[in-house]
């Protein structure tokens, strides 16, 4: 199993980053590559669609509104890997502001470990990007 968590610090509250990334059907609002998120099953499921129309199935796992932050794993994506669990969590620091972590372990399929985990780290990267110049508008 391989596993990668990137990092983004911010001098927004952590309650403001919450706000923005801690819902379940939110990514549009601060993830550009990601047109669309329809939830179903009672907001555990999200069926993501990317720019360039591909679907990516996502099952919440748990919530944690107190923590600031949630667990998901893949039900259906390209990517080539299985067991793919992630967190997004918003750490408070106070006065400094706040710590966005995006963690995940998965198991690559038909990769190597380097190439799932430069994969991952990646989608990460770019997506804290976007969620700091979201942040920034």
């Amino acid at each position: 199993m391989s596993s990668t968590t990137v990092t983004l610090t911010t001098p927004k509250a952590a309650d403001r980053v919450w706000q923005l990334i801690g819902g379940f059907g939110t990514l549009p609002d601060w993830l550009p590559y990601i047109r669309e998120s329809r939830l179903g099953e009672g907001g555990r499921l999200r069926t993501l669609t990317n720019e360039e129309g591909g679907v990516i199935v996502e099952r919440l796992e748990s919530f944690d509104e107190s923590a600031r932050s949630y667990v998901y794993s893949i039900v259906q994506a390209p990517f080539p890997v299985t067991g793919y669990r992630s967190t997004l969590k918003v750490i408070d620091q106070g006065a400094e502001g706040s710590r966005v972590q995006w963690s995940g372990t998965f198991t690559p399929d038909g990769v190597s470990d380097a190439e799932a985990t430069a994969l991952f780290e990646g989608i990460y990267r770019d997506g804290l990007a976007a969620l700091e110049k979201t942040l920034c508008v």
